[in-house]
């Protein structure tokens, strides 16, 4: 466990119910500082609704939580936090300028010279000037990030923050995420797209049916499911699949596109090539420990699952 001034997040047993529905349960996270750090899972998970109440936009039902290692009262801490959760409104009859200006008026965040600034780090240096009613969506995305970047905070939270974005523009932002959790300062982003959360995130916490089912550094969780993983190409697929399917230290076989995700040991893998050719079924090509971060979250939320059923 870390220490407490090492954590910008940390919750406890927060839990949030709506009448009959546990929309988060139970959940303890630590978020170092300076990491960029991902909240994993499907609709209805618990992402948005934990972003909420670590904002204070939704009462707790038990549990508890703190910002900055608790040091200070929450408000004060949410003075060091930008936010977007759900969509920002901004006006649409005033420039994507005129609007940051206006939130940076009424927050007292940041200086005029700040936006231009602004405005160029998120790819509009060139639409400042229209009115927000003719962006994009993923135009509205991007002032967004700029609306939250306003007096330089020190904790990010972003709720689905490239969505709506072409892939240049997806790419783009991921690159900007990344760049603003270096050095100290935290962004703790929520995400369905588990490519983009293994490019852009330090670690990562996986919830489903709003409980944790994982948390750690991406590359150590992928790595502890590659260790078991052995990716194969062979003359015959289908046939291969048939024959390891009867081997007991075998647990798990997919198809990945033209080859074979093999669960077993990789100290196997010589072995995997003498049975298969007994059969006529020859080893094209084999990589050891081949393992993403979607493979890893499917494996460990289908055993969720079959935990909870």
């Amino acid at each position: 466990m870390m220490a407490s001034n090492d954590l910008v997040i940390k919750t406890e047993s927060l839990t949030k119910r709506y009448g009959d529905i546990l929309a988060v349960n139970d959940l303890s996270l630590e978020v170092p500082r300076g990491h960029v750090f991902g909240l994993l899972g499907p609709n209805g998970s618990g992402k948005t609704t934990t972003m909420g109440m670590l904002l204070g936009l939704v009462r707790p039902s038990a549990g508890r939580f703190s910002l900055f290692g608790g040091r200070k009262p929450h408000r004060e801490a949410l003075t060091r936090t930008g936010a977007i959760v759900e969509f920002p409104s901004f006006y649409p009859h005033l420039t994507g300028r005129d609007n940051l200006a206006f939130f940076q008026e009424i927050s007292g965040n940041g200086d005029s010279v700040e936006l231009d600034t602004l405005l160029e780090k998120v790819g509009l240096d060139g639409r400042g000037k229209d009115r927000f009613q003719t962006y994009s969506l993923g135009m509205k995305q991007r002032l967004g990030l700029a609306y939250v970047l306003l007096g330089d905070p020190d904790l990010l939270i972003l709720d689905e923050p490239t969505n709506g974005m072409d892939p240049d523009g997806m790419a783009e932002v991921r690159e900007l995420i990344r760049s603003l959790g270096d050095g100290e300062r935290t962004v703790l982003l929520s995400s369905h797209l588990l490519h983009e959360v293994e490019q852009v995130c330090d670690s990562v916490a996986i919830l489903s049916h709003g409980r944790l089912v994982v948390q750690g550094r991406v590359d150590e969780l992928v790595r502890s499911l590659a260790g078991e993983t052995i990716l194969l190409r062979t003359t015959d697929n289908a046939k291969a699949i048939e024959i390891l399917s009867k081997l007991n230290w075998v647990t798990d076989l997919n198809s990945k596109g033209e080859s074979i995700l093999v669960s077993a040991p990789t100290l196997r893998s010589s072995e995997l090539s003498e049975v298969l050719s007994r059969s006529a079924v020859y080893v094209a090509e084999m990589t050891l420990g081949h393992v993403s971060l979607e493979e890893y979250y499917f494996k460990i939320t289908d055993d969720a699952n079959g935990d909870t059923a």
